[in-house]
């Protein structure tokens, strides 16, 4: 059984399953055959995107590709919709081929039409048929995931299970939305990657990320490169706590001595990392005051 065919079946068995309570039908997700006959041809004024469509962004060049291939061949493959109202429709999924149709002045187009219960239902089925196109970006896919997780009210592992991917690779996925919002766009419009952003993660401060970005882009830095800049700087992050640290240490003792001793104290450190002290007091009877203080 090939790969695809599997995951296609762990996706239907998945959200099958969660969405299987006394008080709901459960959804089939198996894929309508794919020809005309189990199909209806619906008129695309009768047709509505739908607005939890998980595609944030459509490529125009690709979109009038898409029209003059179908203004020579037609549609392939109907879209899927749900029946809203008795004239009116909304795509489950298929809107790229919906709005190339209306671009190449198509006046029907030829659907499946999903029998479902509801808004959720309809939620749940669009994000997770959509989830599985190759042609959206990291963060649309992030987003859904995100999504999925929130309105099945899931774990990480079930959704898995439902896309058929890792949950390693679900994490990594979703943890690009902690990145700066502008870090967020430069993926999705493509001048970084995914492996751009999963080294930029570990960058905690927006401003450093931000400044690290503007590195990459002015500097067409590769990932490799990127990681490497990401771990210059968590160093220099580690040196500068334990830089204030030191110091706060040295002002902290240096304030406890000069009040126990009531006289001046000057402590260093030298480069072997040994701590000398140094007071000054006005006589002798004042060191002899500070060691009865200390024996006492």
């Amino acid at each position: 059984m090939s790969k695809a065919k599997k995951q296609k079946k762990v996706l239907g068995r998945g959200l099958a399953a969660l969405l299987d309570d006394s008080g709901s039908k459960s959804i089939s997700f198996d894929k309508p055959k794919n020809n005309f006959s189990s199909s209806e041809e619906i008129n695309i004024e009768h047709i509505e995107i739908n607005p939890n469509q998980p595609r944030l962004t459509i490529d125009n060049i690709k979109l009038e590709n898409l029209s003059d291939s179908i203004k020579e061949l037609g549609i392939i493959q109907p879209i899927t919709v749900r029946k809203v109202t008795s004239d009116k429709y909304q795509i489950i999924s298929g809107e790229r081929r919906f709005r190339a149709s209306k671009l190449a002045g198509l006046l029907s187009i030829p659907c499946y039409i999903k029998k479902i219960d509801g808004e959720t239902d309809s939620l749940k089925m669009a994000l997770v048929e959509n989830v599985q196109r190759v042609d959206l970006d990291p963060i649309e896919i992030a987003l859904t995931y995100n999504r999925l997780i929130n309105e099945l009210n899931i774990t990480q592992d079930q959704l898995s299970k439902i896309v058929g991917k890792d949950r390693t690779t679900i994490s990594n996925i979703i943890r690009l939305l902690k990145l700066d919002p502008i870090v967020q766009s430069g993926i999705r419009d493509g001048f970084l990657s995914m492996g751009h952003g999963r080294a930029l993660i570990n960058i905690e401060k927006q401003s450093d990320q931000l400044n690290i970005y503007e590195k990459i882009i002015s500097g067409n830095l590769s990932v490799r490169q990127t990681e490497k800049l990401v771990k210059n700087k968590k160093s220099a992050y580690k040196q500068s706590n334990r830089s204030s640290d030191v110091s706060r240490i040295y002002m902290d003792a240096t304030t406890k001595f000069e009040t126990f001793f009531n006289s001046k104290v000057n402590i260093k450190e030298n480069s072997s990392g040994k701590v000398s002290l140094n007071a000054v007091f006005e006589n002798i009877d004042k060191l002899y005051e500070i060691l009865k203080k200390i024996s006492n």
